[in-house]
């Protein structure tokens, strides 16, 4: 079992406007001769690995406000992010992009990396590779090289995103399951505690998934980075647990102990970060469906189910008692259902 796909409903190169693709061309000097759609990822629009006459390889990812009006914004918060990543970290290089404005497209133009995405179920040893590049990314970002005007903070997240819990204990919604529903005011206030706890200066992609890496014979590469925020290195382990879980890997508690900073982090912030994670996942997963992005709500679903079993774990762990009600702690009961 892998879990839901990340898939949204891609476009074809060829479907994009003529002046669009006109404009492309037009940069590379050359015509697109062959034009592969690469499957992975949420993005409803072109994620094309394109072949131009004279033999050049790109890769190129291009949305409009139809179907997703958001999806515009995301290209633009990673055309500014990528412009100011390090030659130096795994990331591909942002070549060229092309920005219409309004609800017209946004276009990135990106190095085309012969790589590909890790196999799931995941494997030990690329898992492994991961894990080890995961770390490196983050030794190689610290203090983070784009400033927090470009790539934002995860504090700031938190505060906007991270609440999912007390949401819903101001808006309760159908569809929560009985253990949630025994501990909300508890996962509400412990989720009240993550700011603090991921505040940090470590660039962070914040949004690391299978479908975001890329593994080469001697490189991993880390794709997609419009979510990039800066907080504590350990955060973006945290973020990054529940998918690999979801699909086929090991427990989250043991992927975070697989990871230098998640092993040195402080536990009760770890917790605090984890209960917000959850809380995002969950409240998003009871929300409308998302336009031109329709298996993102049962993968929201399957990663906050494995937040919160991962919370409760850690609750019946010694000292690892988490939930705050009327200043006496309270520790689990029963199992999940």
């Amino acid at each position: 079992m892998t879990g839901p796909a990340a898939s949204g409903q891609r476009i074809e190169w060829e479907s994009l406007p003529e002046q669009v693709r006109a404009a492309v061309e037009g940069w590379l000097g050359s015509p697109v001769v062959s034009a592969t759609t690469q499957p992975g990822g949420f993005s409803p629009g072109v994620a094309s690995r394109l072949v131009a006459a004279d033999g050049r390889r790109v890769f190129v990812k291009a949305v409009s406000a139809s179907p997703n009006p958001d999806s515009p914004r995301f290209h633009r918060r990673e055309i500014r992010i990528a412009s100011a990543m390090p030659e130096s970290a795994p990331v591909p290089n942002l070549l060229w992009s092309l920005d219409q404005g309004g609800d017209g497209w946004v276009v990135l133009v990106y190095e085309d990396i012969e790589g590909r995405h890790p196999a799931l179920p995941w494997v030990p040893e690329e898992l492994d590779r991961v894990l080890g590049a995961l770390e490196q990314l983050s030794v190689s970002l610290t203090p983070s090289p784009v400033s927090e005007d470009v790539a934002d903070s995860v504090v700031r997240w938190l505060q906007r995103y991270g609440q999912g819990w007390n949401r819903l204990l101001e808006d309760p919604l159908p569809g929560l399951d009985h253990w949630t529903q025994r501990h909300l005011m508890g996962l509400a206030t412990l989720e009240g505690r993550a700011s603090a706890a991921a505040k940090g200066d470590t660039l962070l992609h914040f949004d690391t998934r299978a479908d975001n890496v890329l593994l080469t014979d001697d490189r991993v590469y880390f794709v997609d980075w419009p979510h990039a925020r800066l907080g504590q290195s350990w955060v973006d382990v945290v973020f990054f647990a529940p998918s690999v879980a979801m699909q086929g890997g090991p427990k989250p508690e043991e992927l975070l102990m697989r990871h230098a900073a998640g092993r040195a982090a402080e536990p009760h912030a770890v917790s605090a970060v984890i209960a917000a994670v959850a809380g995002f996942f969950t409240l998003q997963s009871l929300q409308p469906p998302s336009p031109g992005i329709p298996g993102i709500r049962r993968f929201q679903a399957a990663q906050g189910e494995i937040a919160r079993n991962w919370l409760a774990d850690r609750e019946d762990r010694p000292g690892g008692l988490l939930f705050i009600r009327g200043g006496q702690q309270q520790g689990r009961r029963g199992a999940m259902s």
